[in-house]
């Protein structure tokens, strides 16, 4: 015999209320506290440490020769004296003037010959190149060719013709400095100008009626202006070296005064005897040169012109 058993009454109905229901599993959707914010940009160390002694130097440049006093007057019973001998930390030249503070007080027109070039070169090359970018083939052609006869010549060679030509003295050492940098400038800014044209924004500025001057100045500067910042800084380094060359062929600032670069042609001939001495004012050469180059590569990172455009 088979007995069936009784049907089972339905469980009771909770009496607790479901809570509300939490964004996760069910609905897909990232809990508020567990969305990704974005984070700002780290700054790179070497950018720290290269925007530091920067800072130095042109704080150096700027009240050296205030602190320093008098550095061209010659004392010949101080001369030749080494390293902490009678108060002079870095010892005398040949003249008796303290080595110190002619390194201090040239850190001005050092700095002076080297960044302003670099300045100038970054305003009369972006315009050079956002003009050859965004003009038609007979305006490119007439600017970029031009600057490719002053690119053809080596750097150098160009800035010792030029300066041999004009003269001594620190204006004629920044004019022939901003001939040799202008076309490099203009070249990276022409090529980054060539591939922003073809971008969606700047296809719809020109299909808005916006004149080819709006176009270069809201669209093309505000994406082109870091990767010349980035170039120029690194450029600068170069530009100080360069600048240094000209006084130590007596092309950029004249003596007595105080300049890196003028400094090494008149400690060199004591090289032999009293080595040290002499690679004072090329320690600060190299210093400001790679500094600079630092401060280009710590820019680079944290500005990421190699992947970001903002239209």
């Amino acid at each position: 015999m088979v007995t069936l058993a009784p049907d089972r009454p339905p469980p009771p109905p909770s009496t607790t209320s479901p809570g509300p229901r939490t964004a996760g599993a069910s609905t897909g959707a990232v809990p508020p506290s567990r969305r990704r914010r974005p984070q700002a940009r780290r700054v790179p160390l070497g950018l720290w440490f290269s925007g530091s002694v920067a800072a130095v130097l042109l704080l150096l440049a700027a009240f050296g020769p205030l602190i320093t006093g008098d550095t061209e007057t010659s004392h010949l019973d101080q001369r030749l004296y080494g390293f902490g001998e009678h108060g002079h930390l870095l010892g005398t030249d040949g003249q008796g003037r303290d080595v110190l503070a002619r390194v201090v007080a040239g850190a001005r027109p050092s700095l002076i010959a080297g960044l302003v070039p670099v300045l100038i070169a970054a305003v009369l090359g972006s315009a050079l190149g956002i003009t050859a970018g965004l003009a038609g083939r007979v305006v490119h052609t007439a600017v970029m060719r031009t600057l490719d006869v002053l690119y053809a010549f080596p750097a150098v060679l160009l800035a010792v013709a030029i300066g041999a030509s004009l003269g001594s003295g620190v204006s004629n050492a920044v004019i022939s400095l901003s001939v040799v940098l202008v076309p490099p400038v203009a070249r990276v800014a022409e090529t980054e100008t060539a591939r922003l044209r073809g971008m969606d924004f700047m296809d719809s500025a020109r299909a808005s009626g916006a004149k080819r001057s709006t176009i270069a100045v809201r669209q093309v500067l505000p994406n082109l202006l870091p990767t010349i910042v980035v170039y120029c800084t690194a450029l600068a380094g170069l530009s100080i070296v360069f600048a240094a060359g000209l006084s130590f062929l007596g092309l950029g600032t004249a003596p007595p005064h105080a300049e890196w670069g003028l400094m090494v042609n008149d400690l060199r001939p004591y090289i032999f005897t009293d080595p040290a001495l002499s690679l004072v004012p090329a320690a600060a050469i190299l210093i400001a040169s790679v500094v600079c180059n630092m401060l280009g590569d710590g820019l680079r990172d944290l500005l990421d012109v190699r992947r970001e455009v903002t239209a």
